[in-house]
């Protein structure tokens, strides 16, 4: 039975094609190197490739991300950053010409190396109190990416995985699928697959946290390791950062979820001591600032309003999955309650500023939230702890305004921001500092403050200098963290 092809899916399949081959003429002679995802990772990763010009880049999304793909390819890059290496680099490639955005799958029969840089989400189900009584891995579509790979690639292709999987996954997952698809295709298992999670910083250091930072790798096989070596050597600073090869692909996969479950567990810890030191009339940042004197204790982490990104949120909860559903382990109970404590850190500062109003209904209170992403100095707002206290306050009929210097729009919960000069010289019972961007602390809110009739500041991060309560003290501040103020 033939299926009946949608009108226009002919002329667009020929246009792409067109697309694809005139790119690859233009830059002949060039490694094809395809990046799988075009999102916070895949699209830095993808300038940073194609910055050296050996390369001929292609960046590969769903149709549906058709508005990212005509931006990349209109040179308009889609993410807004304080990092002007990113700019500059994609200025480089524009110039350069050897970098081309599409939807065509036929990309894959075209690369040398493919690099795996898509989303593995973590479906999160949580009870009346936010708490999270369960969770699942679907690797459904992570695994139909693979094939969309394994149908059409070079039988020798290099293929890499940045993207944070269960422990597991490349020799699990990835390489049967390979060879299924290349049994159907009549190919010998000639494909190489390595592993080498990204580590990227999306902040004044988004392309420093790929060109100029430690990388982990490793492969199925020796070849496979030490193609993918060669590969990272030629984008990467492994003259300052020396790449670390495990002994496989379990190793590298767990490596990525321990460093993130590690960060978790340590921010899950200090909630309860935040809480100790507000009950006590303690500044925990400056005890914490003492304690990390002794070099055995830099990293303890600082109270704040929550746990977001794409990272701490589900990687904890992707080495338990792992454990107990690729190696038929026990879960990891430790790391599964820091995901639980951190979900719920948001609502602490909901309580703090329920406690400040108790006797007036928030209802009645004007709120005016600073920053809605989950990384100061970026527009990341996917799992932002300021979602669940914006519907905390909404749940209770507060009037709520919203503001990010890097995003007019927050995706997630389909709402539009107000700009610097819509907010500037209006009225408000509060401010939140929801993310403590530098453009807030370098000026624009202690003008704003300057300028505002008395109100309460919370400040969930500790982000507020003494200079700037001083200056501004007809205001009345609330700091999480700080018995003392």
């Amino acid at each position: 039975m033939m299926t009946k092809e949608k009108p226009g899916e002919n002329s667009a399949a020929a246009n792409d094609n067109l697309s694809l081959n005139s790119f690859i003429h233009k830059n002949g002679g060039k490694e094809v190197v395809v990046v799988q995802g075009l999102g916070f990772v895949g699209a830095v990763m993808s300038l940073v490739v194609a910055a050296e010009n050996r390369y001929a880049v292609i960046g590969v999304d769903l149709p549906e991300r058709k508005e990212v793909i005509d931006e990349l390819n209109n040179g308009d890059f889609p993410i807004q950053c304080t990092d002007q290496k990113v700019y500059e680099y994609f200025d480089k490639v524009k110039e350069q010409g050897n970098f081309l955005a599409t939807s065509d799958c036929h990309s894959y029969a075209l690369a040398d190396v493919i690099i795996v840089d898509i989303n593995l989400d973590v479906a999160k189900q949580a009870g009346a109190d936010k708490t999270l009584n369960s969770y699942n891995v679907d690797l459904s579509g992570f695994r139909q990416a693979i094939k969309s790979i394994a149908e059409r690639c070079k039988e020798d292709v290099l293929l890499i995985v940045e993207t944070t999987v269960p422990p597991g996954t490349c020799q699990k997952v990835v390489r049967p699928i390979f060879e299924v698809e290349y049994q159907k295709r009549g190919l010998p298992f000639t494909f190489k697959i390595g592993h080498s999670y990204e580590r990227v910083m999306p902040g004044p250091g988004y392309v420093d946290s790929i060109t100029n930072f430690y990388r982990v790798y490793s492969g199925i096989d020796k070849a496979s390791a030490n193609d993918t070596e060669k590969f990272l050597k030629t984008i990467i600073s492994t003259d300052q950062f020396p790449l670390t090869r495990l002994g496989g692909t379990n190793a590298s996969e767990m490596s990525k979820v321990l460093e993130n479950s590690f960060r978790a567990m340590n921010i899950a810890f200090i909630q309860e001591w935040t809480e100790y030191a507000e009950a006590a009339d303690v500044n925990l940042f400056e005890v914490i600032d003492a304690i990390r004197i002794r070099p055995t204790h830099k990293n303890i982490m600082r109270p704040g309003l929550g746990v977001g990104g794409y990272c701490l949120t589900k990687d904890p909860l992707l080495a338990s999955w792992s454990s107990q559903n690729l190696f038929e382990g026990n879960a990891l109970y430790q790391s599964e309650k820091a995901v639980k404590i951190n979900d719920q850190m948001p609502l602490h500062t909901f309580e703090v500023v329920s406690g400040v109003f108790q006797k007036k209904d928030l209802s009645s209170i004007s709120f005016l939230i600073l920053g809605i992403s989950y990384l100061p100095n970026v527009g990341d707002t996917r799992y932002s702890p300021v979602e669940l206290l914006y519907d905390k306050l909404q749940e209770k009929g507060a009037d709520i305004e919203l503001h990010d210097p890097f995003t007019d729009q927050w995706r997630e919960k389909n709402l539009f921001l107000s700009s610097w000069e819509e907010i500037n010289g209006k009225s408000y019972d509060a401010i939140i500092i929801g993310t403590p961007h530098d453009y807030y602390l370098e000026g624009h809110l202690s003008n704003l403050l300057t300028n505002s009739e008395p109100l309460v500041v919370f400040d969930p991060h500790g982000s507020l200098s003494e200079r700037l309560m001083i200056e501004n003290n007809q205001h009345k501040y609330k700091i999480i963290g700080r018995g003392d103020v």
